[in-house]
């Protein structure tokens, strides 16, 4: 009664207050979730059409960029119309902040990303955008049997979060039944005293970054502190790559189901993973693109670096944004019955791939796997800092035998990077997340040429 009377007059409310319309929004997606694709495809482009005629006629760095391309909005019918747009990047947005922003939006709010491959990107969101993110995962959450005010963990990293638990925040929170723990503070004690909030919450769902959620698994089951059993329905996990060893260890020791979400702030709520297995696009919103080194559209079944236009951005548009991610689209149909798009694989970010020494472009699990399954390695980080040049970071457990796991390695990632690689293995006390909390396996300083 208290979860019903939280999501269906409190969280209202002060969405209201705040000017925004997610109730609505999440109405209207919980029915054309059910819609077939066709119909899905006129919606998107009929909010296509819509998104691009506004930027012609309101923002200054569209109209000018229409004007020197001859592209017509009027004249788009078809979403593959949006190739003869070029990609919009983070120099871009960087170099045209101001006249991204449309005159006399009222309530735009700023973001940055946490820039954990690079400098940070400064952007702005207004409150329609809000509105849809929010109301796309309120979606997503519900399709697990979980509501907002349902008893939550959070555990996450941004400072965006963490720096504004104010009296005001924390007073909210409480009211939500949402507790906030800070994954970039992650040692033996932090990890105890996770352990005694989640058990004395014994929350409906968990959210947070796979690496954190996974740790503090393995922090349990070391501790030899029972987990499954306290009514925890979902772990929600986003921001990073999920690992299938990761949604194995998070669901055992929970004994929960894992759901992947995929999105970001810049560029917006983009997919989640349904109970039947299926990673579905938030479609109404966003249209997205898998393109190859050229910026040419890749076939299905290939993977391709994500673009997205997000479709409820008047007042500061997103349109064919590079992500810098590489997933792979899924042209089958879900079980669930939703109509909605999928992705078959998420693979990570542009940055997680790693080059050998010929040029072959391969994926940073081909390393992790080398290293995953050592005896007695708690942690590890791969960072490639050129072609000739790797460096492997290793947090043991007590037992690790650091010169044989030294002299394996260095013999694996020379036959997987090629022999003239100089392969750095080194033994750490800690290995400490992103400023952000997400934690990162492989780290590449090598441009790769896409796919």
């Amino acid at each position: 009664m208290y979860t019903r009377l939280i999501s269906t007059l409190i969280f209202p409310l002060q969405e209201r207050l705040k000017s925004h319309d997610t109730v609505r929004v999440r109405r209207a997606l919980e029915q054309s979730q059910w819609w077939d694709p066709q119909r899905l495809a006129e919606h998107q482009l009929a909010r296509l059409r819509s998104l691009l005629s506004h930027a012609a006629a309101e923002v200054p760095y569209y109209r000018d960029l229409f004007a020197r391309c001859r592209f017509e909005p009027d004249a788009v019918t078809s979403l593959s119309d949006l190739a003869a747009l070029p990609i919009l990047d983070k120099a871009t947005i960087r170099a045209h902040t101001e006249a991204l922003k449309r005159p006399g939006a009222s309530g735009l709010a700023r973001f940055n990303t946490g820039g954990s491959s690079g400098e940070p990107l400064v952007f702005f969101v207004g409150k329609e955008r809000v509105s849809h993110d929010v109301a796309a995962k309120w979606r997503a959450t519900r399709w697990w049997g979980v509501d907002v005010g349902d008893p939550e963990v959070v555990v996450w990293g941004s400072p965006i979060e963490l720096g504004t638990q104010d009296a005001i925040r924390q007073w909210r929170d409480r009211l939500m039944r949402t507790e906030l723990l800070p994954a970039f503070s992650m040692n033996e004690a932090a990890l105890d005293d996770f352990l005694a909030v989640i058990v004395r919450r014994r929350p409906r769902m968990l959210f947070g970054y796979p690496s954190a959620l996974s740790h503090i698994a393995q922090h349990a089951e070391r501790r030899g502190v029972a987990m499954n059993s306290l009514g925890i329905r979902v772990a929600f996990v986003t921001s990073e790559r999920l690992y299938e060893d990761q949604r194995a260890t998070i669901s055992r020791a929970f004994g929960c189901s894992v759901a992947n979400g995929y999105g970001g702030r810049d560029a917006g709520f983009i997919a989640h993973e349904c109970p039947a297995g299926g990673m579905h696009v938030t479609a109404e919103d966003i249209i997205l693109e898998l393109i190859d080194g050229k910026d040419q559209s890749v076939p299905d079944g290939q993977p391709g670096e994500i673009v997205v236009t997000h479709l409820a951005t008047r007042d500061f548009p997103f349109i064919r944004y590079r992500t810098g991610d590489v997933a792979v689209r899924d042209t089958g149909r879900c079980a669930c019955g939703r109509g909605l798009p999928m992705l078959r694989e998420i693979q990570g970010r542009t940055t997680d791939f790693v080059v050998a020494a010929d040029g072959t472009v391969m994926h940073g699990l081909a390393l992790i796997y080398i290293l995953r399954d050592l005896p007695g390695l708690h942690r590890f980080k791969v960072i490639q800092h050129d072609l000739s040049r790797t460096e492997v970071l290793l947090q043991p457990a007590p037992g690790f035998n650091a010169e044989v796991a030294r002299e394996s390695i260095v013999k694996a990632f020379c036959r997987r990077l090629g022999d003239s690689v100089r392969v750095d293995v080194k033994v750490v006390g800690e290995l400490p997340p992103e400023k952000s909390g997400k934690f990162r396996y492989v780290v590449s300083h090598v441009v790769a040429v896409r796919n």
